[in-house]
């Protein structure tokens, strides 16, 4: 005999809704935070192949400066998309897929920034003074991000005890 199936109580179900609409309005904060940062950053992008140095950057040196250009377009891409989500999906009740996708942008978008800050750090050490300084510069850029964007809050998570919340 099967077991009955247990409907949640209209208490669990505000509790749920409670939690998913603090966690979109905690995924905008932060959102916003990133937004900016990344569309200054593509828009001062966008303006350097208008500068009369341009001209003199080498194949290397505009490869990488067409892929931070990419890059910063992805990651604005991605960071901005809940917002087209959210607007897409105005009172449909999808807040929990809300989350989930938004999330999943942050991620990805936040993952693509730190190349694009890596690649512009090496780029403007390679105009400066040589590749392999930049190489250096760009791998430790890197090392920088990947520490304290994915290590530090790892390790936080397996270290300190959980309490109540979703931070």
């Amino acid at each position: 005999m099967a077991a009955p199936t247990v409907e949640p109580t209209d208490e669990r179900r505000h509790q749920e809704d409670k939690r998913i609409t603090r966690n979109w309005a905690e995924l905008l904060q932060e959102l916003r935070v990133t937004q900016t940062g990344v569309q200054v950053l593509t828009g001062f992008l966008l303006t350097v192949p208008f500068s009369n140095r341009f001209a003199q950057l080498d194949d290397l040196q505009r490869t990488t400066y067409l892929c931070i250009v990419l890059g910063a377009i992805t990651a604005t891409a991605l960071l901005v998309a809940p917002v087209a989500f959210h607007r897409m999906l105005f009172r449909q009740r999808r807040r929990p897929w809300l989350v989930s996708a938004a999330h999943a942008c942050a991620v990805g978008g936040l993952s693509v920034f730190s190349l694009v800050c890596a690649g512009a750090g090496f780029l403007v050490f390679d105009v400066a003074t040589s590749t392999p300084v930049a190489v250096v510069v760009g791998c430790a850029l890197l090392g920088v991000f990947v520490g304290l964007w994915g290590v530090v809050p790892l390790a936080a998570e397996h270290r300190a005890p959980r309490r109540g919340g979703d931070a």
